[in-house]
Formats: C-alpha cells, sequence, structure tokens
C-alpha cells in the first residue's frame, strides 16, 4: 500500500501544505500459502509522513507505535520495537566485517533471513556470496552484540545516522537492533518492526521505514517518506495471545418489544427515541412470550427493554426495564429515551426510582 500512498501524494503535491501526515485503512489482497499471522485478505492501517528527512518523524511514528498498542491493553514487556538504519547496517558491513560495497546489498539479504534459517546454511550461503570463514566469524560477532555493536561502528557513522536522535529522545521505548534489515527495495533509511515477547507467538507483527523518495517515481518533486502499517491478522494473533481481546459487541444498547402484532408502528415510533437519546436499539421481530424475549435480547448484550403494551400505550406511557437488575418503571412514552439512557449509563443494578416489576 505504501507506493500507492506515495502516488496519491504525489498526485495531489501542489496541493499539500508539507510535512503531510497520512494514514489509511486498506483491504489488502496476496497470492500465497495461507499460515498463521499471513492469509490471503487482511485488512492494514498505513500510518505515513510524507515531505521531512528530520529524524522527528521517526521519534514521533515510535510514540504513535506506543499509545496504539497502549490503547489495545498491551502493556510495554509484551512486545518490543526493534529499530535498525541502512547506513549502520552497511558500516558494519563494510567497516567491521569488510564486505565490498558492491556485496551489501545480497549480504543485507542473507541477514535478514538470520533468526529462520540454520546457521550452518547461513555460512554456506555467506560462502557462496564471497564471504570468508572470518569474515561470516566477525558477521556472527557482530550481530550477536545487540546494541553493543553501536560502541564498535565507527563514531561517525553513527553520529550521522537519524538513528542517534531517537535512541537520544526515545530510548526506553525502542531497542537498536542490527538484525532488522526489511524491503531492500524502497527502504533507504531507519527501519523497525514490532515484536511479540511472548514465546507461544514470538513473531514480527507490523513494521515500517523510511523511503527517501517513493513518490519520485510519480513526480518530479522529492517528497521523502517515512511509517508503518499494521495488519490485523499479526494483530488478531497478538491480542488472542495475551488474553486481550475485547468481549464481542453487544447486539443492541436496548430492545423494544411490543406485545401485539398491532403495536409494531408503536415500537418503531418509541425505538426512534432511543435512537435519537444515543442508544442502538433494536426491535423485536417475533411474537413471543415476554419472558423468552426479554431472555433472548439479555443474552444479545441488552441492557434495556422497552416494552409496549396495550394498556401502558393507550395510556400513553411504556415499561422501561433493566435487563440486570430486572427493575422497572413506567414512563410516558415521549420519556422513553431518556429514562432507558439513564439505565444504560448507570453502574448495573443502581436504576434509580424503580418501581416493582409488573408484567
Amino acid at each position: 500500500m505504501t507506493p500507492s500512498a506515495a502516488r496519491m501524494i504525489a498526485g495531489h503535491a501542489g496541493a499539500l501544505q508539507f510535512p503531510v501526515r497520512w494514514y489509511c485503512n486498506v483491504n489488502c489482497h496476496r497470492y500465497e500459502r495461507p499460515q498463521r499471522g499471513r492469509v490471503r485478505e487482511h485488512w492494514q492501517i498505513n500510518v505515513d509522513v510524507f515531505g521531512s528527512d528530520s529524524p522527528q518523524v521517526e521519534i514521533e511514528l515510535v510514540e504513535l507505535v506506543h499509545a496504539m498498542m497502549g490503547s489495545l491493553g498491551a502493556t510495554p514487556e509484551m512486545w518490543v520495537l526493534r529499530i535498525n538504519d541502512r547506513a549502520l547496517l552497511q558500516s558494519l558491513l563494510v567497516d567491521l566485517v569488510g564486505v565490498p560495497v558492491e556485496s551489501v546489498r545480497p549480504v543485507s539479504k542473507l541477514i535478514d533471513r538470520w533468526e529462520k534459517v540454520p546457521r550452518d546454511t547461513l555460512a554456506a550461503d555467506a560462502a557462496e556470496l564471497g564471504l570468508t570463514d572470518g569474515q561470516f566469524k566477525r558477521l556472527v560477532a557482530a550481530l550477536e552484540s545487540g546494541p553493543a555493536l553501536l560502541g564498535e561502528l565507527p563514531a561517525d557513522a553513527v553520529r550521522r545516522s537519524p538513528l542517534s536522535a531517537v535512541l537520544g529522545a526515545v530510548p526506553d521505548l525502542v531497542t537498536y537492533d542490527p538484525l532488522i534489515v526489511r524491503g531492500l527495495d524502497y527502504y533507504t533509511g531507519t527501519v523497525f518492526e514490532i515484536f511479540d515477547t511472548d514465546p507461544v507467538n514470538s513473531r514480527s507483527l507490523f513494521g515500517g521505514g523510511r523511503y527517501s523518495d517513493l513518490a519520485g517515481l510519480f513526480t518530479t518533486h522529492q517528497i521523502p517518506g517515512c511509517g508503518f502499517a499494521v495488519g490485523d491478522v499479526t494483530l488478531m494473533d497478538f491480542l488472542d495471545t495475551h488474553g486481550l481481546l475485547p468481549a464481542p459487541a453487544a447486539e443492541a444498547d436496548a430492545v423494544v418489544v411490543p406485545l401485539t402484532e398491532e403495536l409494531y408502528p408503536a415500537a418503531r415510533t418509541v425505538a426512534a427515541g432511543l435512537r435519537a437519546a444515543g442508544l442502538s436499539t433494536s426491535v423485536s421481530l417475533e411474537q413471543r412470550k415476554l419472558g423468552k424475549e426479554l431472555t433472548r435480547a439479555a443474552k444479545a448484550g441488552a441492557r434495556v427493554a422497552v416494552v409496549v403494551g396495550p394498556d401502558d400505550w393507550a395510556a400513553g406511557t411504556v415499561a422501561v426495564r433493566d435487563l440486570g437488575s430486572r427493575e422497572q418503571v413506567t414512563v410516558p412514552a415521549a420519556e422513553a429515551g431518556a429514562a432507558a439512557a439513564a439505565m444504560v449509563r448507570a453502574p448495573s443494578g443502581a436504576s434509580a426510582g424503580a418501581e416493582p416489576p409488573r408484567h
């Protein structure tokens, strides 16, 4: 989706005030074998900032990721944001390992598979790429040093990297990790991924990074960008692993129950009043015994039932019942919305001014 977003930005570049903060929630498809965390169709939130080279962009995105995860109930120990920078990756390979510049890209692809294949396979692939045993050992040592690697890289390379500003501003929110590579086709600067720390679901959840001029494919203007994408499939796996999946939403806040066929028009009028009061409301579609209909409404998650009976309606009133406490009040039909809303918004069992239930 990122190239598509860049194309839209490029198409409106003359009318936009940069930098632009842009997000979208899109339906995505891929043709591959379905597996845990990857299916052929999913929904994805893309968040990007276009038009700024400042490391403040990365800092803002890191803080946004933490805010989003926190809003889902995730605590910091449940996940980790691992971050790297293309310039630091190249410095690692060229300055510490001795990889020729022209071999940086294929060796980077090797690092991208580092945690997914056996070590002997990595060694064999490295030899095919021209790395000596000594170079491979230096590569292993560098990658296994983790955050400590920053102290081994040339100081000038670290100083010029935007990652220095990120680590300085939000050190508790990110972890430098030389194993983070991501897509080599368009990421050009910082790259990051969010990982579940639970061994049951030890995998990457989502990620992103900086691309210097992806919009340049569609315009002569140079428009740098940086962003990330969150897919619903891996996020659901994460929430399920940590017991954070929300309870299913109620079918409706309130149900209006007409006691006879002739009262359906009246029930629809009452339902309109409840909806105007801000309550999601449904009207019973079948004529059942009142007890069965109230039980069905309660199981569907409704908090309130409004019963429209012949005698009450003739008197201009309806019965509003709290399905939790079973307390009930009779109110003028025009006030049913306010009475039902008060019950829904009150703590369970705390309905005020209730009278004994009437049938």
